[in-house]
């Protein structure tokens, strides 16, 4: 294992609104490979991250927690001379991106979850716990978990394909610990109210994170939340309609402009 001085990261585009995207359990930061062609790169720069565990950084050591999650966003945020800027974050992802909104909410100007894991965690029960705590050793169970959380609609050579990035760019030991932190922390009481306008963009075919879901969670701690729901796709939505969600997330975040960035 190595020491990690910031988190591995790409940039695209090179416009004046910062944002920060942060994968999901089951990915690195390709996760987002299928925005990059049609991100406005004119009004937004997006800095795409590997989470440590993940990508670049999978050898990285780390108690590989939500909470240090957001330390090396800020970090990030840091070494890249952003004071302000914005953040997206899928699923596990989604967490962090809270727990940043909790460590500085001065510095977050917006945030978007995509179909984000709520910060008050994620119980299972278990036979569920089961299926993805065993996920980490076993390729199977992160099969079963992409083709229930997608409704069942996937082709199998899509779920072959998600599967073997999955186990490609993670290591095992992180993956297996991160689901202690993104399930089972319950933070909520630090987000509870938080002025920062936030987006939850949803899948109609995911059993788990869905638009109920959200509306019992991130839509009451959040006075100034709205919730997208896309009707064709799932738990993965930047690979099943990635330019619904740019649509949605992008008009959310140009909306900054309209309100003077402020989040007081």
């Amino acid at each position: 294992m190595t020491a990690l001085s910031v988190l591995p990261h790409t940039l695209h585009g090179d416009g004046p609104h910062k944002v920060i995207a942060v994968h999901g359990w089951l990915a690195d930061r390709s996760a987002y490979d299928p925005l990059l062609l049609d991100l406005d790169a004119g009004s937004f720069q997006y800095a795409v991250v590997d989470l440590r565990g993940y990508g670049e950084a999978s050898g990285a050591d780390g108690s590989y927690t939500t909470a240090e999650g957001a330390a090396d966003v800020l970090a990030l945020a840091d070494r890249l001379g952003w004071d302000r800027f914005s953040l997206i974050g899928h699923s596990m992802g989604g967490s962090v991106i809270q727990r940043t909104v909790a460590a500085a909410p001065q510095r977050v100007r917006r945030i978007v979850g995509v179909s984000p894991v709520p910060a008050s965690g994620l119980p299972l029960p278990p036979e569920q716990w089961e299926l993805f705590a065993e996920a980490a050793q076993n390729p199977g169970n992160r099969r079963a978990i992409l083709d229930i959380t997608t409704g069942g609609r996937r082709p199998a050579a899509w779920l072959d394909r998600m599967v073997r990035r999955s186990v490609e760019c993670s290591d095992a030991k992180a993956f297996r610990a991160w689901l202690d932190s993104w399930a089972g922390e319950d933070f909520h009481d630090r987000i509870d109210g938080s002025p920062v306008p936030a987006l939850a963009v949803v899948g109609a075919l995911d059993p788990a994170l869905s638009a109920d879901l959200q509306r019992a969670t991130w839509m009451r701690w959040f006075p100034r939340a709205e919730l997208a729901e896309l009707p064709s796709c799932g738990h993965y939505a930047m690979d099943e309609a990635p330019l619904d969600v740019i649509r949605v997330m992008e008009d959310f975040l140009r909306a900054d402009a309209e309100d003077g960035g402020a989040t007081a």
